[in-house]
């Protein structure tokens, strides 16, 4: 499965509220769904290529809507080619398209609804409807980093872009083709929609890897004392990200100060800071004095909790 499709995947798997599956629904409906009409009336139809993603979609709009909707596959007769999953809405198709704001008294709306964004945890799972449709990021470990999204709205794309602009994320638009296509080209944003969309596991493998890369870069302009100690550092933050990843991941069974909290955070903010810079972030981000012993101390303990957590898992 590539990198896209796992991201993908975590999203799908994030425990939503009414409204943010409503958001979710929205914006996988703007970007991907088709109208129709047939002798029985007017039905919603949506495709895609990931199983999962359609069970998704079946799964939300008969949970908020209490509607069954029809699954189906269909097979492409080329080599080597994925199979296209088919979800189509019969039940209540309208009153979904106007209770989602897509279709409204002045006709269709091809922008994101003011209902939808105007909460920022709404406004997150919006986004992420929209990435789940009609997003993509390369695969971390190539040479660029990339995330765009693809829709063929234009107006649409100008207001996933202002969207994402609410969470500073700026992103670019650019027509390719037929169609327009929102992007991000830098990796620290890019690590922050991935942040936005709680996409986790994701996350943490797109910083490793962006890491390891930007390490093997600085390997080559540096002389061989300033090579060890870097080495030394750049091992030592990626195995605190570690060692973060795996206390967050237990924190409902911990007890965690909130002085060794703001210093997880640090750490996933400035993942390349030493802990001299360590120090100086803290103190302009909290306003807290602390020495580089001290912040030694701190990320030692966050060892012990993290070790505390995976021995607790193998016994």
């Amino acid at each position: 499965m590539s990198f896209t499709s796992e991201t993908k995947l975590q999203i799908c798997n994030e425990e939503l509220s009414m409204m943010q599956k409503k958001a979710q629904l929205c914006a996988l409906f703007q970007m991907r769904a088709s109208l129709h009409m047939n002798w029985q009336g007017m039905y919603l139809s949506f495709q895609a290529e990931h199983g999962f993603l359609v069970k998704h979609i079946f799964k939300l709009v008969k949970e908020v809507y209490q509607v069954d909707p029809r699954l189906s596959v269909l097979k492409k007769m080329q080599l080597k080619k994925n199979n296209i999953y088919r979800i189509q809405i019969y039940d209540k198709a309208n009153e979904i398209l106007e209770d989602l704001h897509i279709y409204t008294d002045e006709g269709f709306n091809s922008e994101p609804p003011k209902e939808f964004i105007q909460d920022e945890d709404i406004a997150r799972c919006y986004l992420q409807g929209i990435f789940l449709a009609g997003g993509s990021i390369n695969d971390p470990k190539t040479s660029n980093y990339h995330m765009d999204i693809t829709c063929n709205d234009p107006d649409l794309a100008e207001g996933i872009k202002k969207v994402m602009e609410i969470f500073y994320l700026p992103a670019k638009t650019i027509k390719r083709r037929n169609n327009m296509v929102v992007y991000l080209k830098v990796g620290d944003k890019i690590a922050d929609f991935l942040r936005l969309c709680n996409a986790t596991d994701a996350l943490f493998e797109f910083e490793r890897n962006r890491i390891e890369r930007d390490l093997y870069n600085q390997i080559q302009r540096l002389d061989n004392i300033e090579l060890a100690n870097e080495v030394k550092a750049q091992k030592a933050a990626l195995k605190q990200l570690e060692y973060i990843a795996t206390i967050e991941a237990n924190l409902e069974h911990l007890k965690v100060s909130d002085k060794i909290l703001k210093v997880m955070e640090l750490r996933k903010e400035f993942p390349y800071a030493n802990n001299n810079e360590l120090c100086e972030f803290m103190y302009k981000k909290y306003g807290e004095e602390i020495s580089k012993s001290g912040m030694k101390h701190r990320l030692t303990k966050i060892k012990e909790l993290a070790l505390e957590c995976m021995e607790e898992e193998n016994a």
